[in-house]
């Protein structure tokens, strides 16, 4: 995996943190859409959905496109891979730890089921 800039992965997660952002990206994973098209299932006015779009543009996870009246946005999938390449590196490491912890309480649990005896 790339090294990625933590200031990029802070501005994915914080824009991941939202759930009305992460069914936004749900949806651009099917295709492009208009910002209409993406305002449709919310309840919410047109200038809220573009500004969680701007909080998805700036975390570099969507792109909208500057052509026409409705702006196509698309998902960029790339920073989605770099949080998923960050965190899958976090869980190697978290399982390894973990596995010694419990390495460890089974030897105490062993250790004290001896001195019982």
């Amino acid at each position: 995996m790339a090294v990625v800039a933590q200031e990029e992965l802070s501005r994915v997660f914080a824009a991941l943190a939202d759930p009305t952002r992460r069914a936004i990206l749900a949806r651009l994973a099917h295709g492009e859409a208009t910002v209409a098209e993406l305002a449709a299932p919310f309840a919410m006015t047109l200038p809220a959905v573009s500004k969680h779009l701007s909080v998805l543009e700036r975390a570099e996870l969507i792109e909208r496109g500057r052509r026409g009246p409705g702006r196509p946005c698309r998902l960029l999938p790339q920073r989605l891979r770099d949080a998923e390449g960050w965190m899958r590196d976090r869980r190697a490491f978290w399982e390894t730890g973990f596995g010694r912890i419990q390495a460890r309480l089974d030897e105490t649990a062993d250790e004290e089921g001896t001195d019982d005896e």
